[in-house]
């Protein structure tokens, strides 16, 4: 079966849209209509006229996209396809958190699911953790999942103290500093990018230190040729396939042949098809969740912070 051939026609029968994250199996994106991170494809979707939205991600992003789009159905190709971080704390652990640190705004770090972030004061991405922290204007702040994330936005902001639940995530983990020192020796003339879920002792010996959209748009406009990619195989994938089709004459190396999230490559041109013809996998969020979750969500977003 062509597979791309018959999901345009469903996307076309249906009035749906493809949403898919960079992570992703690169050949999804053949069928895609927004690529990107996952806030992004979330806000990019609201503002079409679609009935329907497949997310090619895992579950917490095709949640935030619901929480986006109310009236519209958001599918999931595979049900399984989770976040090890966002399912590292529930709503249970978060209270016991809270319960320890009373009286603290917590942050939530978008990678986490409706159900956290119904409990939480405000959300950030990995682009706008830091001006989210900022803008509290407190001394001290509770960080959720990420504790790396949560210390590079310590690194960053000396005046106040934040404490951090410890999630974190397994991809980013697997990068150690021995594949930077490594990377320096067999690539001296290369750029070093990587994310702030990495260990910060990576984060440190990096060049740039950025979101999945922060580090490929570096990697675009830098006037270097060759870079070293420290975050997961898709985006190492997508910035090498277009710098041959825009004619860059860039390379892009994974740090480390094993920067894979199994989740996210979970998703297929396979299962995308059959969850849009069956019109499975649906995603539903309580009323009462959706309403909290959405104003942690638009706290965020009313700060009109640039990479929100």
């Amino acid at each position: 079966m062509d597979f791309i051939r018959e999901i345009n026609k469903l996307k076309k029968e249906k009035n749906a849209i493809i949403l898919t994250h960079c992570y992703q199996n690169i050949e999804i994106d053949e069928v895609s209509n927004f690529v990107g991170d996952s806030l992004y494809l979330s806000k990019m979707a609201a503002k079409t006229d679609a009935d329907i939205i497949l997310f090619a991600g895992v579950y917490f992003m095709a949640q935030s996209a619901k929480l986006l789009s109310l009236n519209k159905k958001v599918l999931l190709p595979n049900m399984d396809s989770g976040c090890v971080m966002a399912d590292m704390i529930d709503v249970e652990n978060l209270k016991i958190f809270k319960a320890k640190h009373p009286n603290i705004p917590v942050v939530c770090y978008i990678n986490s699911t409706a159900e956290v972030k119904a409990c939480c004061d405000i959300c950030c991405t990995s682009s706008n953790a830091i001006e989210v922290v900022k803008s509290l204007n407190v001394p001290k702040v509770l960080f959720v999942p990420d504790t790396y994330l949560g210390s590079y936005v310590q690194s960053k902001l000396k005046n106040v103290e934040i404490i951090t639940f410890n999630g974190f995530c397994p991809t980013h983990l697997r990068i150690r500093v021995e594949d930077i020192i490594k990377a320096r020796k067999e690539y001296p003339d290369a750029i070093i990018l990587a994310h702030p879920e990495c260990h910060q002792e990576v984060v440190k010996l990096a060049d740039f230190t950025g979101s999945t959209k922060e580090i490929m748009e570096y990697a675009k406009k830098s006037s270097n040729k060759k870079f070293v990619i420290a975050t997961e195989k898709g985006v190492v994938d997508r910035l090498n396939r277009d710098s041959k089709l825009e004619g860059w004459d860039k390379e892009f190396i994974l740090i480390n042949e094993n920067i894979i999230c199994p989740n996210m490559k979970k998703n297929n041109l396979e299962n995308i098809y059959q969850t849009l013809l069956d019109e499975k996998n649906e995603i539903t969020i309580d009323d009462k969740i959706a309403a909290k979750a959405i104003n942690c969500i638009e706290k965020m977003l009313n700060l009109d912070i640039v990479n929100a």
